[in-house]
């Protein structure tokens, strides 16, 4: 049985206003400009590819009076890391003792992804990573997880995919992969031993 990992939010934390709380002294402000300005919609197309530079472009064409909050989610995108998540990680490693087949598909721009795997070591004991923005797919298409299933010669009924998100979740369930709904490396560690991984 071959485990899939999401990444960011299961094995690494990411959030813009760990970033964005040192530039609004305000939190109001700070959630209407996430909400209005650098929406998830926006950041969902540099996961699928586009350039960040680009990106910053054509919204402080749109809204030049942020053009310095806009670019800071390029330039101090890094800052949007507070770490790993220890448990989780604790899990992975784990099941790379058990000699448990890893690998990994992540919603990540392949520019920031290929500058943050440096600082996770970790992020090698996978024998494959499909990051969407070298693939130019996002889950929960299904394309990105048949990618992974093809490109090492997997079977999606033999694969266990964890995701914090539903929706990739229910994605993963439709190429016929087993899949689990990531809220904490506690229930991940009960299912997991549930299934005799660990």
């Amino acid at each position: 049985m071959n485990v899939i990992f999401d990444i960011g939010m299961v094995l690494i934390a990411w959030d813009p206003r760990h970033l964005y709380r040192k530039i609004f002294n305000d939190e109001e402000k700070m959630e209407w400009f996430l909400a209005n300005i650098t929406t998830n919609e926006w950041n969902l197309e540099q996961d699928r590819g586009r350039k960040f530079a680009d990106a910053v472009r054509l919204l402080s064409a749109e809204h030049p009076q942020y053009t310095d909050e806009i670019s800071a989610f390029h330039m101090r995108w890094s800052e949007m890391i507070p770490g790993a998540i220890a448990g989780t990680v604790d899990i992975l490693e784990t099941l790379h003792k058990n000699q448990t087949p890893l690998y990994a598909i992540t919603n990540w721009n392949q520019d920031k992804f290929h500058e943050t795997k440096l600082n996770y070591p970790f992020l090698s004991l996978f024998k494959d990573i499909v990051v969407s923005g070298d693939e130019k797919l996002i889950k929960p298409d299904p394309k990105i997880y048949e990618i992974c299933l093809k490109r090492n010669n997997l079977v999606a009924a033999d694969c266990l995919f964890i995701d914090d998100s539903v929706k990739n979740v229910k994605g993963a369930e439709a190429v016929g992969m087993k899949a689990h709904h990531f809220t904490t490396p506690e229930k991940l560690k009960v299912e997991l031993k549930g299934l005799g991984f660990l």
